[in-house]
């Protein structure tokens, strides 16, 4: 049986799928269809089904609930992982700074800011901490840096290996909304998962869920067994960086989120609905085993 399988090109993901799709693990009578996208590519789709299995942001999966439940492995949820919020002015970064989780002086309140799509995770947490940035102007993640530089927006949210690059380029941190989150929460910030169609047999949803925690295990077991294929899709990132991103969003939650990281989850579905952020829904996050 093949199944459709997407994931964005970023390491923590290929080296996470490495093992499962290249046939390092043994897969039995299931084989994998890839895409390769950025993660707002991969929201939009998943509200469109597209995929069987598909990375999606946890703040989209609220949005999806109705097609697809939550594998166990191959989430990026931790601490010390979140979004941050950068500027190239260091005074404007110090005094919004002051400011999160707290109403914002009226000056502020037309800054552009750049953000890494609306179903976004980063964006989620953005509305807790200040919700009042709502001039937002929706980009790919990796060209957030640049528009900070050249002025086309005023701040902006970086996620994934910018966490590591915005520094070299003279911009200054003004937040880090994981760090918000797991001070007001004390819960580690879930990223994104892994989920799977609920229309798929059980079996074959139970069978992928195994084989996904495999995978994750034979990384860990073999960390440069996926090297030249982890490279091909780094976008000429450096080896250190390549692995500082590895290291930062691949984790115990990734073979298994437990009840710690299923706690987490659960949580950011509540505070998302207290503030209206997400729909509500009767369906069961988790997939039932």
């Amino acid at each position: 049986m093949e199944l459709t399988l997407g994931f964005s090109p970023c390491p923590n993901d290929t080296f996470i799928f490495d093992a499962l799709i290249h046939n390092k693990i043994a897969c039995d009578d299931l084989s994998f269809h890839v895409e390769y996208h950025d993660v707002e590519t991969l929201n939009e789709k998943a509200f469109r089904g597209e995929l069987d299995i598909t990375k999606l942001s946890y703040h989209a999966f609220a949005y999806a609930t109705e097609d697809y439940e939550l594998l166990d492995a191959g989430s990026a949820l931790g601490f010390g992982v979140g979004p941050l919020l950068i500027s190239k002015d260091p005074a404007l970064a110090e005094e919004l700074r002051a400011y999160a989780g707290k109403p914002l002086p009226e000056h502020f309140l037309g800054l552009k800011v750049g953000i890494p799509g609306k179903y976004t995770t980063a964006n989620f947490l953005l509305g807790l901490a200040y919700p009042e940035l709502t001039n937002k102007q929706e980009m790919v993640f990796s060209d957030i840096e640049k528009s900070v530089l050249d002025g086309s927006i005023d701040i902006g949210l970086i996620i994934h290996e910018n966490r590591f690059t915005y520094m070299d380029r003279g911009l200054y941190k003004i937040q880090d909304l994981g760090d918000y989150w797991e001070k007001t929460t004390g819960s580690p910030i879930p990223l994104g998962g892994i989920v799977i169609k609920r229309s798929l047999p059980e079996e074959v949803k139970l069978q992928v869920n195994r084989l996904l925690r495999e995978s994750v295990a034979f990384a860990f077991a073999n960390p440069k067994s996926g090297i030249d294929y982890i490279r091909s899709h780094a976008q000429e990132m450096d080896e250190a960086v390549m692995y500082k991103h590895i290291e930062l969003y691949v984790n115990k939650y990734s073979e298994d989120l437990g009840e710690e990281g299923k706690k987490a989850v659960i949580e950011l579905f509540e505070q998302a609905r207290a503030n209206n952020l997400i729909p509500s829904s009767t369906k069961s996050i988790f997939l039932v085993k």
